[in-house]
């Protein structure tokens, strides 16, 4: 016999069993590889961690995915601390994970590797997308912190090196939780300006987690979405972000990129100087050579007496070569016109209209010729059809005629006056129903006797059988 307290339900059981595993094996440090990765519509992810003997489910909830920078994947080797527990709806034993690492390399190292090769393998860093500086540069915009060294140093370098450009910050937070949408949103607002020639993305050094701002996927794509010329300054020159490979320049400190963003003051005041000199050579060569041409052109210059003569013979002989040309075209034009004159004769609209008639004249005729002979055609071939179709229906008469008398003939042999004539009678009843059988009919009922010249009217007085 068994005691019934003893007895547990299934819910009841998995609910003791929970409770056992929570309360005597503690939230540990798990070592394994990822697999059956899954990430429904909920947030959470769902995967199994195993090694080469053994398996089991894991479960990390959107929650306690805030501090995750990396994207895991099937097959990856990562370092997990989870609480044991048991789900008690399907019965299965599974891990509660509350913190997730790969192995072998840092979080944010990780992630940072993994969106280096994503935004590189869309063409993020292609030097073909890559903007050149401009030439002159009147207005140079700085996204960074208003409270940072960063700015002013640029400041500094800037009104050192180039003080003809006007310097706009747009301030926003660099480091530290939303930093990144903050960034990305400041590098919008001064590219939508369309005032800054140039745009400088500046911070001070610091460890990976201070950058990590610089290396957040939103940032990346503000940038290279940005219109304008974009200069990279994050950190020292060993630093490096993803910001700095989008960027169509990077350099390796804030300073530097005050330097590349501008010319020098006084290379440009050097270059005006020899440009100036330049510009008197060669006028004055310019002038020298202009100088030259005209003495040359007013030695040139004939006396006006020797213009006007040249001038009256040149007058001379074109008058007298138009003459000459006016005389041959007036020979020519009047033997052109005798020409088109014989032509016309030979053209001419009566002799065509006389030719059109007579032609006429011969058709009608011919066409009158060609309708008689139609018509007498046409009464012969009327006749014969005529003929044809009177012999027709005569023979077609005589044959209907053959036919009905063979008809009447049959229908003679099948009357029944003709089966009367020859002895034979019909009886009815007063209904006028023909008597077939003796069964139809009483004694003293009336009956009608159909001979071949009349009938017989009777009343029945007998019935006998046969």
């Amino acid at each position: 016999m068994f005691n019934l307290d003893e007895i547990y339900s299934v819910s009841e059981f998995l609910s003791l069993c929970n409770k056992t595993v929570e309360k005597n094996i503690p939230t540990c440090w798990l070592q394994g590889e990822i697999s059956n990765l899954s990430r429904p519509a909920s947030g959470h992810w769902y995967f199994s961690l195993k090694d080469n003997k053994g398996q089991i489910r894991c479960a990390l909830f959107r929650l306690s995915q805030r501090n995750i920078n990396f994207n895991p994947e099937n097959g990856m080797e990562v370092l997990v601390r989870a609480a044991p527990t048991l789900y008690e709806a399907r019965g299965d034993f599974q891990l509660i994970i509350q913190k997730l690492e790969p192995v072998g390399t840092g979080n944010l190292q990780l992630a940072f590797d993994q969106l280096k090769n994503k935004l590189r393998s869309e063409g993020l860093f292609d030097p073909i997308h890559k903007k050149t500086l401009p030439s002159i540069v009147n207005t140079i915009g700085i996204v960074s912190s208003s409270s940072g060294a960063v700015i002013k140093d640029i400041c500094k370098i800037l009104n050192k090196r180039y003080p003809f450009a006007e310097i706009l910050l747009f301030d926003c937070v660099v480091q530290g939780s939303g930093s990144a949408k903050k960034l990305a949103n400041a590098i919008s607002i001064a590219d939508n300006s369309k005032i800054c020639d140039v745009l400088i993305i500046a911070r001070g050094g610091g460890s990976l987690e201070d950058l990590w701002a610089f290396n957040e996927e939103l940032v990346a794509r503000s940038i290279f979405k940005a219109n304008t010329p974009i200069i990279s300054a994050i950190g020292h020159e060993t630093d490096t972000t993803i910001a700095d490979f989008v960027s169509d320049i990077r350099a390796p400190t804030p300073s530097a990129a005050a330097v590349i963003a501008t010319p020098d003051r006084m290379e440009l005041i050097s270059n005006v100087n020899k440009l100036l000199l330049r510009l008197i050579n060669s006028s004055n060569q310019i002038i020298d050579t202009h100088s030259s041409k005209l003495i040359g052109l007013i030695q040139r210059i004939p006396t006006p007496s020797r213009q006007i003569n040249y001038y009256s013979q040149k007058l001379d002989n074109a008058s007298s070569y138009l003459n000459y040309q006016l005389k041959t075209s007036l020979s020519l034009n009047n033997s052109i016109l005798s020409n088109i004159f014989e032509k016309l004769k030979q053209h001419s609209p009566s002799s065509s209209i006389q030719y059109k008639k007579e032609k006429n004249a011969i058709s009608k005729q011919q066409l009158l010729q060609q309708i008689n002979r139609l018509k007498i055609n046409s009464a012969i071939e009327l006749n014969n059809i005529n003929d044809r179709l009177v012999k027709s229906i005569e023979k077609t008469i005589l044959l209907k005629k053959h036919k009905l008398s063979s008809y009447a003939n049959s229908l003679n042999h099948l009357s029944p006056l003709n089966t009367l004539s020859r002895g034979y009678s019909i009886t009815s009843d007063s209904n006028k129903k023909v008597l077939l059988s003796k069964s139809n009919i009483n004694i003293k009922d009336s009956i009608v006797t159909q001979l071949s010249d009349g009938k017989v009217h009777s009343v029945v007085s007998k019935i006998e059988n046969n």
